[in-house]
């Protein structure tokens, strides 16, 4: 598992790891990482130019002293110093000493010109806002030129808590980061800015609180959470998900969600609806029932809205799912009808699955406002309606009411960004409410799978993908995850 902690939560620890050992050994640690991460990507690194570009504090200092390892093994290192008054002292002698040389921004665009790698050295994690004029104008010729670019512990630019970008920023080809994970460094918009992502082992780790601020689960912990049947299962102890979806007008959707219900590891999947011909002339294992939910017969979890539409048929199913007793996931038309105060009210797990544009409305700011600021979204988003959110997008996040740590999902593609592709996350991830999963963990686990299975649909190579060839690579995901 990927975990990641607050600047705060970061900058003590580092305290209390540098008082126990000697002056400057921490900054040594990071830069000697760093410095291992450069001679990666240059490949040769004699006879290779690297450009520094150094802020004041600490972050330069990193730059510095990992820019005079790579000069002690032959590398041609200069530092373009931002702030010269407020340079690191100590790594600016030692870069000097091992053969390299500083030259003033204003000479900046010509060191970076001729450089191989530049390592963005600007600002670090207590950085706010974006870059500054003279700052973007080096960056702005570092990612015109041919340089691969290193970002020193994130991108700078980038909101390290939050995954915000306020303003110009850098874009990474690497980000060698040190300690811990940061949430920006996984959370869109900043996160497509690392590139390939690093961690350097710095000591950090048994100071560090048990719970961080956010995760981000692996193949490993995702098989844990994935149920499996044993001897003595049948279709009703697994778990009956019931689907309420699709119209007239949608018939497609109810498909699709219970494409997804059906690869979710439930025993069997119920859909109520006015699509019953069409799921059950793709899928004839389906249970259908005309309605109301509330007589359809017994289910562990509920999932409602896809393509559901807003007549007041939509509005009375909704509203019958809600008073059940058992979980209700809420997707797409769901979310459009949802009263607040009726899903607050509610006693059993409650799962709100919103695209932003969803979420948006739900909060009542702009679609960029949640794009833009997606941590705090879904935070917000689990706090005001007493829920689990799942915020899907570039990256998926999954927050809940309580103090637990916001989870990440690290699969997915954008191919995924297609007609459909929700509606089957939404059956799928019903499916494992139905198990007897958690709310965060079902959803999770669902992301998690349905992420895979849209990078196995697209291939290596990427390509196109319909909702349906997301739905059937389900269970080679779950294989694959299971297994691995």
């Amino acid at each position: 598992m990927r975990t990641a902690y607050s600047v705060e939560t970061v900058r003590a620890a580092e305290r209390e790891l540098m008082a126990r050992l000697p002056d400057g050994a921490l900054m040594q640690r990071a830069a000697a990482g760093l410095a291992a991460a450069c001679a990666d990507l240059l490949g040769r690194v004699y006879g290779a130019r690297v450009a520094l570009l150094v802020g004041s504090g600490d972050n330069g200092g990193d730059a510095l002293y990992a820019g005079t390892r790579l000069a002690r093994r032959g590398a041609g290192v200069t530092a373009v110093l931002l702030a010269p008054d407020r340079t690191h002292p100590g790594g600016l002698a030692a870069l000097r000493a091992a053969g390299g040389r500083a030259v003033a921004a204003a000479d900046g665009e010509r060191v970076i010109a001729r450089a191989a790698l530049v390592v963005d050295g600007i600002v670090g994690i207590g950085g706010r806002g974006g870059l500054r004029p003279e700052a973007e104008r080096l960056v702005r010729a570092a990612r015109d030129s041919r340089a691969a670019i290193v970002a020193v512990d994130l991108p700078s630019g980038v909101n390290a808590d939050s995954g915000e970008v306020g303003g110009a920023a850098v874009t990474a080809d690497a980000t060698v980061t040190f300690g811990t994970y940061k949430p920006g460094l996984l959370i869109d918009p900043a996160a497509e800015r690392t590139g390939a992502l690093r961690l350097v082992d710095i000591g950090l780790g048994p100071l560090l609180p048990a719970t961080p601020d956010v995760e981000a689960l692996q193949h490993a912990e995702v098989a844990e959470l994935l149920p499996v049947p044993t001897a003595e299962s049948d279709k009703y102890r697994r778990g009956v998900v019931g689907l309420v979806a699709g119209s007239a007008r949608y018939p497609g959707a109810a498909v699709l969600a219970v494409s997804g219900a059906l690869r979710g590891g439930a025993g069997a999947v119920r859909y109520v609806g006015p699509a019953a011909d069409a799921v059950i002339a793709r899928f004839p294992e389906t249970l259908v029932h005309a309605g109301p939910p509330a007589k359809a017969g017994r289910v562990q979890a509920w999932v409602v809205g896809p393509g559901l539409g807003d007549g007041s048929d939509a509005r009375q199913s909704l509203d019958d799912v809600l008073a059940s007793d058992v979980p209700v996931l809420v997707d797409a038309d769901g979310l459009r009808l949802l009263d607040r105060e009726r899903l607050v009210s509610r006693r059993a797990a409650t799962v709100l699955t919103p695209h932003a544009g969803e979420a948006a409305a739900l909060l009542g700011v702009a679609r960029e406002d949640v794009e833009g600021r997606r941590l705090a979204s879904v935070r917000r988003l689990a706090s005001e309606f007493g829920a689990t959110a799942l915020l899907k997008g570039s990256t998926t996040l999954v927050a809940t009411a309580e103090a637990d740590p916001v989870r990440v999902n690290p699969t997915g593609t954008g191919w995924l960004a297609t007609a459909g592709s929700g509606d089957v996350l939404s059956g799928l991830a019903g499916a494992l409410l139905a198990t007897g999963l958690a709310a965060r963990d079902a959803a999770s686990a669902a992301a998690y799978v349905h992420g895979l299975a849209g990078r196995l649909a697209a291939g290596r190579e990427g390509g196109p993908v319909g909702a349906s060839d997301v739905a059937e690579q389900l269970g080679r995901a779950w294989r694959d995850i299971r297994t691995r």
